[in-house]
């Protein structure tokens, strides 16, 4: 059990944390997926076709949806009288996309190289200013470090686009 809250429980940590949700109802909702992987698989013919973080990301998701719909009801505020909660399956399919993409990015990055890995790391991810960077690959000014930013992510872009889908 401690294996399934270590790798799975921080994506739904941040699902719910970054929609206006606490930690405490990000552990509630995640303690309620586990309890519907638990239920499906001691009571249904269940297959599991994707990677459990998915599943229970795609059930969190759901539950979570769910939950600020009655939440916006039951203060009136809801103008969604109509939504409809897309089904696991669905939300399963669209965190297996993502996650077919993040892999996409990730193999087109470890064939980029260096310097263009960390300068890209250094300013999309890590947030560094293009002086700093400037600094730590000894381009003389700000300029020639865009520049060989701009390189770099068209570099990206192109080993991202030609790679094949599965």
């Amino acid at each position: 059990m401690s294996y399934i809250y270590k790798t799975c429980y921080p994506s739904v940590s941040h699902l719910i944390t970054g929609n206006n949700g606490s930690e405490d109802e990000a552990k509630d909702v995640f303690q309620e997926a586990v309890m519907v992987l638990y239920d499906k698989v001691t009571h249904e013919n269940f297959e599991l076709s994707s990677k459990l973080s998915t599943f229970l990301y795609a059930v969190s998701r759901r539950l979570w949806l769910k939950q600020i719909n009655k939440r916006e009801n039951a203060m009136g505020t809801s103008d969604s009288d109509g939504l409809e909660i897309a089904d696991v399956e669905s939300d399963v399919q669209i965190h297996l996309q993502k996650e077919h993409e993040f892999a996409k990015m990730d193999s087109a990055m470890n064939q980029l190289g260096e310097p263009c890995q960390t300068i890209l790391r250094d300013f999309y991810i890590r947030n560094k200013s293009m002086n700093e960077i400037c600094a730590k690959f000894g381009y003389t000014n700000t300029d020639n470090a865009k520049t060989q930013k701009y390189k770099c992510l068209q570099r990206l872009k192109k080993l991202f686009f030609d790679q094949k889908s599965d």
